[in-house]
């Protein structure tokens, strides 16, 4: 095996290709604030779909040929439903990337998004044992119980999943020792912001990437209660020193500044620049773009695994920055850093067919945040320098790469 750090600096540097697996559309779960609109249980991925994708993907030097390194991701729906074809997926790439003296061979990564209800199977361990060593798992976890099951519901029943995920997160945090957990709000859960990131800390969860909907789901006041809720949080996190040993991404020094409309004017999503394949075998430029998580537009289909790419359905992806796509009023904005958004929901939300109108109903929960976060740091740079850690704090920051949602 290579040398784990090495390898490491080459997917998380953002230079990996990114290929992500459908494989297959249904889960368990009927999240509320879920963007895949169209799951259901008859579209899994045949392998040898996904044998043919990766055939592709191994000798189009086109398109694969500068990175050195790959993230195998592997989506539903829930995909640990379809465990034993990831691994069977697994054994033909690593097969074949040493069959070719492929350069990927031992530089790649296997990324998987669980709900984590069948984390603990039989089928799930064995396939976790077998590929630890490149292995990322991420259970979803929205927060305290009542946060968690507002929206993450049983699609038969209706009830909360929060109590049989909460039973596999010791097993997962002995697998996964300094993961992460990604913490999704949504206009109903505002409210429990606060005690859920405590809770989530108190578990033992140490890395939390939260991120606000994108989807036009936002009430009036919900900026309001948002910047309530983190302000309370920071002063907990500072009160009691959590940001030691804790980080969470609702306060970055990186948000919440001007951008130059040319020198910082790079396209925040990917879409692109990764590659997404179905259960048909169809390309997509990531996987918003597929027809299960459109609300009302038809998918955008770049390729498939008979064909290849069409170069000329991926050129508009490639010639997206900040500036071709937003309105005025994000250009002039005096806190446009960390301003995220979503291809995918730009191109849904879009008046026309078109993925250069930038969808912005996230503005003011974006705003919010950045009033917030301007808090938490006034409050603990003055807390540091009266207790004169600041220089040690600074020193100890650099060594750890910036995170953001």
């Amino acid at each position: 095996m290579g040398n784990i750090k090495d390898e490491a600096a080459q997917w998380l540097d953002g230079t990996a290709a990114n290929i992500t697996f459908i494989v297959t559309k249904d889960c368990q779960l009927a999240c509320k604030y879920c963007y895949l609109v169209g799951k259901n249980d008859k579209e899994r991925m045949s392998f040898l779909t996904a044998k043919k994708a990766i055939d592709y993907i191994l000798t189009s030097s086109l398109f694969f040929g500068r990175q050195k390194s790959v993230i195998l991701d592997f989506i539903g729906g829930e995909p640990l439903l379809e465990v034993e074809l990831i691994d069977k997926i697994c054994d033909y790439f690593k097969l074949q990337t040493y069959i070719r003296g492929h350069k990927w061979f031992d530089a790649y990564r296997i990324n998987l998004t669980t709900n984590g209800l069948n984390y603990h199977t039989k089928k799930v361990r064995k396939f976790i044992e077998k590929n630890i060593t490149h292995l990322s798992i991420t259970i979803t976890i929205d927060g305290n119980e009542i946060k968690h099951d507002l929206n993450r519901v049983y699609k038969n029943s209706g009830k909360g999943s929060y109590k049989n995920v909460l039973k596999n997160i010791p097993l997962w945090l002995k697998d996964f020792k300094d993961i992460g957990t990604k913490v999704t709000i949504s206009s109903a859960d505002i409210p429990y912001i606060k005690e859920s990131v405590l809770h989530l800390f108190s578990l033992g969860i140490h890395h939390l990437y939260t991120n606000c909907v994108f989807e036009d789901v936002w009430k009036e006041g919900d900026d309001k209660l948002f910047e309530e809720q983190l302000s309370e949080l920071a002063d907990i996190i500072i009160d009691n020193e959590y940001y030691k040993d804790f980080t969470c991404s609702f306060f970055s020094e990186n948000i919440g500044k001007p951008l130059d409309p040319i020198l910082e004017n790079q396209n925040w999503c990917g879409a692109g620049k990764m590659l997404a394949v179905d259960a048909a075998g169809m390309f997509y430029p990531c996987t918003r773009f597929a027809g299960y998580s459109l609300r009302e537009k038809k998918p955008i289909i770049i390729g498939n695994v008979r064909d290849g790419i069409d170069k000329n359905k991926l050129r508009p992806f490639l010639t997206l920055d900040r500036t071709t796509q937003s309105p005025q009023k994000c250009l002039d904005c005096e806190v446009a850093s960390g301003c995220a958004w979503c291809q995918g929901e730009n191109y849904d939300a879009a008046e026309t067919n078109t993925i250069y109108q930038r969808a912005t109903a996230i503005c003011l929960m974006h705003k919010a945040r950045v009033r917030a976060n301007n808090y938490y740091w006034n409050k603990l740079y003055r807390k540091l320098e009266l207790e004169g850690q600041r220089e040690e704090f600074e020193k100890n920051k650099r060594k750890v790469k910036p995170v953001d949602c």
